[in-house]
């Protein structure tokens, strides 16, 4: 079997091993002991020693070693049971390994490559391995023992498991870990003590490997409150990978409100695997990495060498392919790797039969050669196939034209590197509106002019044009630390827009939407929404000391990308901060190159940043704090809080430091932002902090620290910048220079760089997904301490029981978005909105939650579940927010005799009970809707008859229509000024009203040990109102007739019907129709006084009921209520 390369030493004691084949690079080995001879006394001695080892110490009686000429050091790479298999393996080496070596120089790289491979190989083998481990019949049954000890809904769809410790103090408890779509759980049972966990993805907070004393490695997960410790695993790192991945998905799925439409594998959460997972992962991966559209999935990869014509050697890496782009990346440390678009493939070529390479030829007269591709056949075919070229017979007539100008770029490829063209996808795009950057229009270059800067300036096109002459120019330019080492020095102001469109990828998206830009201003222009409104107000904020924004050419352009970028998404809108990157970029880019550069950075490179919440930005905070950690010792001793951090440097990261430094110093960093993204603007932060140290270590306090950053950034300055003192931006501390030393931005670039050049993009991938379950758990805990804050004034409930209250109904929410992905009831959850309307339950979800939770079995009809919900919306737009449904809740438990009866007596009043005859049908099929006096509330309800999302929204939303403000504020006023309402302002019940409340109260009280008491109070009760009624009426129409009265009290139910009340139609429990039947009613007064002279009726609503037991219950049931349905 292939081995992990591992490095060891032969200058041993004993002679324990015999050489059987060596050569060059490789070295097989027989262990003595073994095989023909048996070794003599050594032998016998190391044979004896292996065999009472226990078997899994004991060492393989077969090996190869890798070694080169000039070094001392040997790598296991392979070790076999049987000659047999070490031979296999040595073959393989000699066919497919040793001729390659040959093309290798150094030993290092010889090396470097021979691990790599072996690795491959590894990883390959671990492929098939897994199809064997995760048979049907075993995950099958893994799948039972998942939903018996768990008892989750049958949807819930299991991805994967893990044998694991679960540490329960310092005890360790082993057994199995299950990772399901929404949940992760863990049970043990051993010497009758049971240990289970169920714990959703959304509740968790942290996620992360750990290391202490007691735990060598293992995975740490914080959730509500609480640490657990997973260790022992088998594959520890494959673990925290699937489970990184689906609390990413979750977070995504359920905060973000992501569909995943473009991934089938992710699209369906019933249907997700764990190689669906990590096939997503890799495609993102591989799109951040290559800065590709969202569109693009990874399809294939392919090992290989590219030939470097600059460098004249083969450089050793991977070609990756996707639906429109061919990708190459090195893995031996040259940083090289290039781009190319297959619709800018012209033909595929294999020059020689075996030798297992193939060439393709791009426009621009340019040609790559790959080499040593293993799958070199398939790959051809593939890019072919995708560029349209493979059978097409317009391309047939050429095909010797195209070889022959192939073989030629190929024979001459090392000293005749060929011109190419300019940026791909420029020469078709359609015209924008403003068809010049702004920067040309303002400050067109002087070519006569030969001042210091102009001359450096030119120094500065001259090496990109000799840069381009030798690693290409446009889409398919080679990347190299020498392009690296440019962008620090920095980008000459004329080729800043291509080089930014080129880096950042945009210049793919806007030359595959051609006309694109120009129908979306079409579209927005004219149009009036809250994003067009404060567009307006922002429009002379944005660089406003700078001559293109200080005229309309600068200001319409400007209006233009914003308001088109809002139609374009509307999710984002218009963000703060926006307008002041697109000044930038229209200064140095052509409109629709602006408007796409936009695209890249809201949607790729910043994602999250411009929205309500700022989520990206609040997580790249959290990775700079870790990074001042890491890296600023010396600060963080001082500073023990790095709060004052983040709060500085928000700015940072919101503008790219545009809103801090000077215009002219500040476009350097979003050179190098567009070329390393936001690792740019992290080494930056930390060479600011670097070089501030000693002042800001002397510091008292925080105010003085943010003086001395603010002074240091006025200080800033760009000596080469050949922009004239009218368009660069003047500093805030101008008049403080004097005093404070100026620092040049390419000196400051190139230390940061030097510094910290050395942070992997990778790190800080990894950091961001760890840091945004903190950051996104962090905002909703400071929504439920701000809702807790207003609810906690107005209800009774202890705070404990209160933030549980709260657990369950956010609960409540992703019960109903878990296993379905564009469930209606996600639109119920917006952020935008204020604290308390940001969680909202529809009547589906409300009424299990609240049948959970209520005292008496209230709710065991769902029409009295819609009665309850449609009391309590008082604003009629089919939702319910926390603060309704704890004055509920509230008042059942915690209210006062009269609050309960009043509750009672308005869920009989409309809106809450329309009157409408319910049917028996209906009432037997309780779970369902009803469909006669509920239809008319539910087609209110339906997504289908609400505007876009469903939801009728009570306040203003970002980026949708136009909001009328004023009925807002309206609204607002009146909610303050509402007063007390008091029993005198109901309005009085009628018959039919009455009938019904009767039955509610048998409800309430059947299964009480005094219900034949209850029973007869009720019966009692409501004879008495009704002689009352009977006796007004007789004193005011004294020709009634008489005989009204028996009829009068034949209506009420009486206690020997009490039993079955609940299941006759208000129509059988009314008296009966007839001509001269009149109509009757009462007030709450008199509902109120008569009931109040039942003791045992008062005694059994005064009876303290414990809201923590329900709590208790519903915490436990709320799962199993989902998971009987």
């Amino acid at each position: 079997m292939w081995l992990k390369p591992e490095e060891i030493l032969l200058k041993n004691a004993f002679k324990l091993w015999v050489t059987e084949k060596d050569n060059e690079y490789f070295v097989l080995q027989r262990r003595r002991g073994y095989g023909e001879g048996g070794g003599g006394l050594t032998g016998l001695l190391v044979g004896t020693l292996d065999t009472v080892l226990d078997s899994t110490s004991k060492v393989a009686p077969f090996r190869i070693l890798h070694h080169t000429p000039d070094s001392q050091v040997y790598w296991s790479i392979a070790c076999g049971a049987t000659k047999e298999e070490i031979v296999q393996h040595w073959e393989w080496l000699q066919q497919n390994i040793m001729r390659t070596l040959s093309v290798f120089d150094s030993s290092d790289d010889i090396t470097s490559f021979v691990q790599g491979k072996i690795r491959g190989l590894i990883a390959e083998e671990g492929k098939s391995s897994l199809v064997l481990e995760e048979d049907p019949e075993k995950f099958r049954e893994a799948l039972l023992r998942f939903e018996k000890w768990f008892e989750l809904p049958r949807k819930e769809k299991l991805v994967t498991y893990y044998s694991c410790s679960y540490w329960k103090g310092r005890v360790p408890c082993q057994g199995w870990l299950y990772l399901s779509t929404n949940f992760l759980c863990f049970y043990s049972y051993l010497l009758g003590a049971e240990v289970k966990l169920v714990m959703s993805w959304d509740e968790i907070w942290r996620l992360e490997k750990t290391t202490n004393v007691i735990l060598t490695e293992s995975i740490h997960v914080l959730a509500n409150g609480e640490d657990h410790y997973f260790s022992m695993f088998l594959h520890l790192n494959e673990t925290f990978i699937i489970m990184e991945q689906l609390a990413d998905y979750s977070v995504k799925r359920l905060f973000d409100k992501e569909s995943f439409q473009g991934e089938p594998a992710l699209s369906d959460p019933l249907q997700l695997t764990k190689r669906g997972l990590e096939t997503h992962a890799r495609s993102e991966q591989f799109r951040a990495f290559f800065r590709l559209p969202k569109e693009e999935n990874l399809l294939e990869v392919h090992e290989s060498f590219l030939w470097v014509p600059f460098s004249h050697f083969n450089t050793l890496g991977k070609i990756c392919v996707s639906e429109n782009y061919l990708c190459f990346a090195s893995q031996d440390g040259s940083q090289c790797h290039v781009i190319i678009p297959m619709r800018e493939v012209i033909n595929v070529e294999k020059p020689e039969s075996g030798s297992r390479a193939l060439t393709v030829c791009v426009r621009g007269k340019r040609a790559l050669r790959f080499s040593e591709v293993r799958d070199y056949e398939r790959l051809a075919s593939s890019i072919r196939s995708r560029c349209g070229i493979a059978a097409s017979p317009q391309h047939s007539a050429s095909t010797e034209a195209i070889r022959g100008e192939c073989q030629s770029l190929i024979n001459h490829f090392e000293d005749n590197p060929e011109d190419v063209t300019l940026m791909v996808g420029q020469k078709d795009a359609l015209k924008a509106v403003s068809t010049e950057a702004l920067m040309t229009v303002f400050h067109p270059q002087d070519v006569e002019n030969l001042d210091p800067k102009m001359l450096k300036e030119k120094m500065k096109e001259q090496s990109w044009n000799i840069h381009f002459s030798e690693y290409g120019r446009g889409t398919s330019m080679f990347f190299t630390k020498k392009t690296r080492d440019l962008i620090v020095r920095g980008v000459p102001e004329a080729l800043r827009g291509e080089l930014w469109m080129l880096f950042s990828g945009a210049v793919n998206d806007m030359a595959t939407h051609p006309g694109y830009y120009t129908e979306l201003v079409e579209q927005s222009l004219g149009t009036s929404t809250l994003a067009t409104d404060e567009i307006e107000r922002d429009l002379h904020r944005s660089l406003p000391e700078h001559p293109a924004f200080q005229s309309d050419t600068g200001i319409s352009a400007l209006r233009r990308v914003l308001t088109a970028y809002a139609c374009r998404n509307p999710k984002i809108g218009y963000c703060q901060a926006m307008n002041i990157l697109t000044s930038v970029l229209l200064l140095y880019a052509k409109e629709e190159e602006a408007f796409w550069l936009l695209v890249a950075v809201c949607e790729r490179m910043l994602p999250d940043y411009f929205n309500r919440r700022i989520i990206g930005a609040l997580v790249d905070q959290a990775v700079f704090e870790e990074l001042i950690r890491e890296q600023l010792p010396q600060l963080v001793e001082h500073m023990t809080d790095l709060s004052f951090f983040s709060s500085v440097s928000l700015s940072w990261f919101l503008t790219l430091f545009i809103s801090v430094l000077p215009i002219e110093s500040a476009v350097n960093v979003v050179d190098c932002f567009f070329y390393d993204g936001i690792k740019a603007i992290l080494q930056l932060g930390l060479a600011v902090l670097d070089y501030n140290m000693e002042a800001l270590i002397s510091c008292q306090d925080d105010a003085e620290a943010v003086t001395i950053l603010n002074k240091f950034f006025d200080s800033v300055t760009n000596k080469d910048s050949p922009l004239p003192p009218t368009v660069q931006q003047a500093s805030v501390g101008s008049n403080d220079k004097a005093s404070h030393v100026n620092v040049d931005i390419s000196e400051l670039i190139r230390e940061a760089y030097e510094k910290y050049g050395h942070i992997r993009s990778e790190e800080v991938e990894s950091s961001r997904k760890r840091n945004k379950l903190y950051v996104i758990q962090t905002l909703e805990d400071t929504t439920k301490q701000n809702v807790l804050r207003v609810v906690s004034q107005e209800v009774k409930f202890s705070a404990s029981q209160l933030d549980e209250l709260y657990y369950l109904f956010k609960r409540q929410h992703f019960l109903s978005c878990y296993w379905t992905m564009k469930s209606p009831a996600l639109l119920h959850h917006d952020p935008s909105l204020a604290y308390l309307e940001q969680y909202q339950l529809g009547f589906q979800q409300f009424s299990p939650l609240f049948s959970l939770l209520e005292p008496w079995a209230l709710c065991t009809s769902g029409t009295l579940s819609l009665w309850v919900f449609r009391l309590i919306d008082e604003n009629q737009d089919g939702l319910v927010n926390f603060k309704e449904f704890c004055w509920a809740v509230d008042t059942l438990y915690r209210g006062s005799f009269t609050n309960k009866l009043k509750f009672l007596f308005k869920l009989h009043l409309p809106p809450a009970f329309t009157g409408s005859p319910l049917h028996s049908e209906e009432q037997r099929n309780q779970h369902l809707i009803p469909t006669t006096e509920d239809s008319s509330h539910f087609s209110r309800l339906s997504a289908f008859d609400l505007p876009e999302d469903g939801v009728i929204r009570k306040s203003p939303e970002r980026g949708r229509g136009k909001v009328d403000l004023q009925a807002y504020l309206k609204q607002w006023q009146d909610e303050i000024l509402k007063k007390e309402e008091t029993i005198k302002d109901l309005p009085r019940i009628n018959q039919t009203q009455f009938i019904q409340f009767s039955k509610t109260l048998y409800n309430i009280f059947h299964g009480d040990p005094e219900e034949e008491t209850l029973y007869r109070a009720v019966a009692h009760v409501t004879s008495l109102l009704l002689r009352m009624e009977e006796v007004g009426r007789r004193l005011q129409e004294p020709s009634s007739p008489p005989e009204s009265t028996k009829s009068h009290e034949e209506a009420p139910p009486t206690p020997e019907s009490s039993d079955t009340s609940s299941t006759h139609s208000t129509q059988d429990a009314g008296p009966g129709p007839g001509p001269l039947e009149v109509d009757w009613s009462f007030s709450f007064e008199q509902v109120l006084a008569s009931l109040l002279n039942e003791p045992s009726i008062v005694c059994f609503f005064d009876r303290p009921v414990s809201i923590q037991t329900r709590l208790d219950h519903a915490k436990a049931a709320q799962l199993k209520v989902k998971a009987s349905k």
